[in-house]
């Protein structure tokens, strides 16, 4: 099992999500910033990390929104999502193909991971 964190990150009401390379599996598809937990990382260092590496941002890592487990077709994933919020930097894109803010209202009109449909289920009920 692949253990992964992604960041809830909000700003004026709306929440971050980015688009996936179209390089990479699940292409184009959009997901929260984040990333796998390496070896010897907590999960909230590797949640700062990944921020830092696809974002460059710095982030406070908050308490848990949800954990999901998802399997794929080539791996099943365990997915926690933190509350989080920029420190410092203003989030540029150095790996995604595009990223956004968004209401919550809005997210039926983009095409997620498919590890992110419960989190997102649960972000409509809570926020809506």
């Amino acid at each position: 099992m692949l253990h992964v964190v992604a960041a809830l990150i909000w700003r004026d009401g709306k929440f971050l999500i980015c688009q996936r390379p179209k390089d990479k599996k699940r292409a184009l598809n959009w997901e929260f910033v984040g990333g796998k937990v390496e070896k010897g990382e907590t999960k909230e260092q590797a949640l700062v990390r990944e921020c830092k590496e696809e974002l460059d941002i710095t982030v406070k890592v908050n308490d848990v929104f949800c954990q999901v487990t998802h399997e794929y077709p080539d791996v099943t994933v365990n997915l926690t999502l933190f509350n989080a919020e920029i420190l410092d930097g203003e989030p540029r894109m150095l790996e995604h193909n595009d990223m956004k803010w968004i209401t919550p209202a809005e997210v039926d009109n983009y095409e997620f991971c498919p590890a992110d449909v419960e989190i997102l289920k649960k972000i409509k009920k809570t926020f809506c």
